[in-house]
């Protein structure tokens, strides 16, 4: 505070404090800080979860390449064995291999795996594309590794058989296939004769069931982990 001096009517002068005047202006600290500009919720989450949703497809693609790899390979191997033992073993005597634990001996078989529904080739055939169909279809939507090679075991020999059924005499869809695996005897004598395509299906199928019962589902869910959950909540 300054004494700020005046005179009256009477001379007499006096003196009266007055507040100091500040040469700076005053700060009004709510405007002059940076204002952070609010972030809707909804852009937040979207920004939180753009990485999950870059690595999905990733897994997709990854899944699908595996899937596809597994069924190649089934069919390939499929395909060579049976051109091998055609050409090789045909109307030969059945040969032995590993000890009399497995016989190579070539039958046509018009039916399903193991030699069953031997009088409905055609319809085996159509059973086959149906399969394969529903399995490419369901292959983007899988999430996980155990179904992809499941899926593409199955893929693989339904693939190799449905080759023979095709392209093999006596006509497309009537085709006979190429059987050459026999164990412990020859002649399907302890176990029916079967090919590469029939195994794959059949380690495909049970390892499908096995992750089945394991409650882990071809989208990667897990459902005793849900049902924990649900049973804490």
């Amino acid at each position: 505070m300054r004494p700020v001096r005046f005179r009256d009517n009477g001379g007499v002068s006096s003196e009266q404090s007055s507040p100091k005047q500040s040469s700076a202006e005053p700060v009004d600290h709510g405007e002059a800080a940076e204002q952070v500009p609010e972030v809707p919720a909804e852009t937040a989450e979207t920004s939180g979860d753009a990485p999950a949703a870059v690595e999905r497809p990733r897994k997709s693609a990854k899944l699908l390449a595996l899937l596809f790899a597994v069924a190649v390979a089934g069919l390939g191997l499929d395909i060579l064995t049976k051109v091998v033992v055609v050409a090789e073993l045909e109307g030969e005597p059945p040969v032995e291999v590993l000890g009399g634990l497995l016989y190579l001996d070539v039958l046509r078989n018009p039916g399903a795996a193991f030699s069953l529904a031997t009088g409905l080739t055609w319809l085996l055939s159509l059973l086959a594309i149906v399969v394969v169909g529903v399995i490419i279809w369901l292959a983007p939507k899988l999430r996980s590794p155990g179904w992809a090679v499941g899926l593409g075991l199955v893929l693989g020999g339904a693939c190799g058989n449905l080759v023979d059924r095709i392209f093999r005499a006596p006509g497309p869809l009537e085709g006979h296939v190429v059987d050459f695996l026999s164990i412990l005897a020859p002649g399907g004598a302890v176990w029916p004769v079967f090919n590469i395509a029939d195994s794959c299906i059949v380690v495909g199928g049970v390892l499908i069931v096995l992750l089945s019962l394991m409650g882990r589902d071809y989208d990667g869910t897990v459902h005793r982990k849900k049902k924990a959950a649900e049973n804490n909540s």
